[in-house]
C-alpha cells in the first residue's frame, strides 16, 4: 500500500484483525472521519445535557454516566475516507494487511 502524506484515500476493511489492538486501531482510524466526529459530538452533548442524571447519594452528588455510543463498527466491507497525515501513517501501516486502499 503506497501512502503519501496529504492525500485523501478510501480504505475498505477486507478482514477483521484477530487481536484486540488491531481492532482498536481500525476503530480509532474510522472515528477520524469528519461526519463521524460530528455524530460523536452530538451524542456527547446529548449525554451531557439529558442522559447523565445527577442524584444525591449519602449527601453528595452522584452522576450516573451513560456509556458512549459506538458509532463505527469494524466489520468486513466497511469503508472510510481519510486524509493521510504523517501522524497516522504508522497506524495505517500497522493494519495495512486488513485494508484495501484506493485514492479518493
Amino acid at each position: 500500500m503506497e501512502l503519501a502524506p496529504s492525500t485523501t484515500m478510501t480504505f475498505t476493511i477486507t478482514a477483521v484483525p484477530k487481536n484486540e489492538r488491531g481492532v482498536k486501531t481500525l476503530r480509532r482510524l474510522m472515528r477520524m472521519q469528519p461526519e463521524v466526529q460530528k455524530a460523536l459530538t452530538v451524542l456527547a452533548r446529548r449525554r451531557r445535557q439529558f442522559d447523565n442524571r445527577p442524584t444525591n447519594r449519602a449527601g453528595r452528588i452522584w452522576i450516573d454516566r451513560k456509556k458512549p455510543t459506538q458509532v463505527v463498527q469494524v466489520q468486513v466491507g466497511e469503508s472510510f475516507t481519510l486524509r493521510v497525515t504523517p501522524q497516522i501513517m504508522n497506524d495505517l501501516k500497522s493494519v495495512e494487511k486488513y485494508l484495501d486502499a484506493k485514492a479518493a
